[in-house]
């Protein structure tokens, strides 16, 4: 059992950082559906002017993550609660990562706004298409095991990271700039590029959120290495 399980029994059991984790999940989920119509929207290229509605959607998370914050400093202003600011200090790295994953959502919104056409990544559409995949699947295993307090699904989300995203975003990105794979335009190159690094970056905070289970507060965001052998 790691700390994790005893921080989550603080944050339940007072008021305040009760209700900053109950928004905090809720901010999670928002998040998740936020992604799941970016991807939608870039990849048909239609429905302009709902993508920038979509865009606007970013502030509701960023005022989850001034509202958690604000929870947080609060509770822990009260010299009584003090002596727990490690369960206030992981909640607060964990939805710094959420609003990050707003950003690069609203990164890929742009990217559909900017271009206002269907693209054509068809030299890399069937890896791009597994990246997608990969993501939307661990979106929802990072909430069922933070909800769940599932440290091992953690341990598999965590330790499959690089393998299933990080290295294929790069060999993409790679012969796209190397001109190893050709586009039919410019643009569409850019795109692909500028898209698969934004998966990656998502990813990469899914995977920091997944480390709040089972790392101590020194290690979150980071792999470590002892435990994944």
């Amino acid at each position: 059992m790691t700390i994790f399980h005893d921080i989550l029994k603080i944050w339940k059991s007072q008021d305040l950082l009760s209700e900053a984790w109950a928004e905090s999940l809720e901010m999670l989920y928002f998040s998740e559906k936020i992604f799941n119509k970016s991807i939608i929207y870039f990849k048909s290229g239609k429905n302009i002017e709902s993508v920038k509605e979509l865009k606007k959607k970013d502030q509701t998370i960023n005022d989850f993550h001034k509202s958690v914050r604000r929870k947080i400093v609060t509770h822990f202003s009260m010299g009584e609660n003090s002596k727990n600011i490690t369960s206030g200090l992981i909640l607060t790295e964990m939805v710094v990562d959420v609003e990050r994953i707003g950003d690069y959502c609203k990164n890929i919104s742009d990217l559909t706004i900017l271009s206002s056409k269907k693209m054509n990544l068809k030299p890399h559409q069937s890896k791009i298409e597994k990246i997608e995949n990969v993501i939307l699947k661990r979106f929802s295993n990072t909430i069922e095991a933070i909800k769940d307090q599932n440290e091992d699904l953690a341990f598999k989300l965590v330790k499959k990271y690089n393998s299933k995203i990080a290295s294929s975003s790069d060999n993409i990105v790679n012969e796209i700039i190397t001109g190893k794979t050709k586009y039919p335009s410019s643009s569409d190159a850019a795109s692909a590029a500028l898209y698969v690094r934004y998966l990656k970056r998502i990813g990469a905070h899914l995977k920091n959120i997944s480390t709040t289970i089972i790392n101590p507060y020194d290690k979150i965001g980071y792999l470590d290495n002892t435990k994944l052998l």
